[in-house]
């Protein structure tokens, strides 16, 4: 029947056996399946898992400081509001943490994916359909990752000899909403687009609810394409296509690249990039009139 007694543990080693993980919060399958794989990674080692979300910008440098403070060894951040509040606490005391899916590699430890190489890829699969009018909504555009989307949609039009019609482009949040109001935007113009391009997967979810309110059938009328390649793509109907990003593994890794941290806290910055792939399924459809 012994139990444990972490403090007087972590008095003798001066480690608590934890390891900290900051996220905005647990309601997507997005960042589902990136505590999926951090779970994984963690179930085969001596550290055990403490979660916060933050739900809000304010909180996020409070529980930072908490964490560094001594309750935890090592800190996992998903998509911190504002990594620069408290990245020079952080790289000061050289704490050991890793920025999951945040592009800013100078700042910090940092794992995530080619966003870029990612949406030029799926806008161009869309383009090979003979789509020419393409509607893309952003994720945040404070937010690395989202201009990256943003610069990869606009080089395949470059790359396709298209001009960026502004009209096309209507600003999201990452959220349901902001999918659902940036479709309605889009089929509003005088010209609508031929396919909707959502810089992930939650806010096509909302686009999708859009054009069907306007009484337009996905994919016949219209294609939709996402960004994520979270779980319930695969479940709606009809079954999402999306640019894939290796959420599970992106978690597994950056446990690796944490815990290297903390055996070495002096260990130089290392910014891992994963690649992306499409997934392919039924949302998409040759643009009427292409061959």
């Amino acid at each position: 029947g012994y139990v444990v007694n972490r403090q007087a543990r972590s008095l003798r080693t001066g480690r608590s056996q934890m390891i900290g993980l900051l996220v905005r919060d647990l309601g997507t399958g997005y960042v589902g399946e990136i505590v999926a794989g951090i779970d994984a990674e963690i179930a085969g080692t001596d550290h055990e898992m403490l979660l916060f979300t933050t739900h809000q910008q304010a909180r996020e440098p409070e529980y930072v400081a908490t964490f560094v403070g001594g309750m935890a060894d090592g800190l996992l951040l998903v998509l911190p509001f504002k990594f620069e509040a408290y990245s020079e606490l952080l790289n000061q005391r050289r704490f050991p943490h890793v920025l999951i899916d945040y592009e800013g590699s100078s700042m910090g430890p940092a794992i995530g994916c080619n966003n870029r190489q990612g949406a030029y890829d799926g806008a161009s699969y869309l383009l090979s359909l003979g789509h020419r009018r393409i509607g893309f909504i952003t994720g945040i555009l404070t937010m690395g990752s989202s201009r990256s989307r943003l610069l990869g949609y606009r080089q395949a039009l470059s790359d396709h000899g298209l001009a960026v019609d502004p009209a096309l482009v209507v600003e999201g949040d990452y959220l349901q909403p902001a999918g659902y109001v940036g479709a309605h935007a889009l089929l509003a113009l005088p010209e609508p687009p031929t396919a909707v391009f959502a810089s992930n997967d939650v806010m096509a979810f909302g686009a999708m609810e859009a054009i069907r309110e306007a009484g337009l059938r996905i994919p016949h009328d219209i294609s939709v394409l996402g960004f994520d390649d979270i779980p319930q793509s695969a479940g709606v109907a009809p079954a999402l296509t999306t640019v894939r990003q290796p959420l599970h593994e992106m978690g597994r890794q950056a446990v690796q690249m944490l815990l290297s941290y903390i055996k070495d806290p002096d260990r130089p910055f290392e910014y891992r990039e994963l690649s992306t792939n499409l997934a392919i399924r039924s949302s998409c459809v040759p643009a009427h009139g292409a061959s």
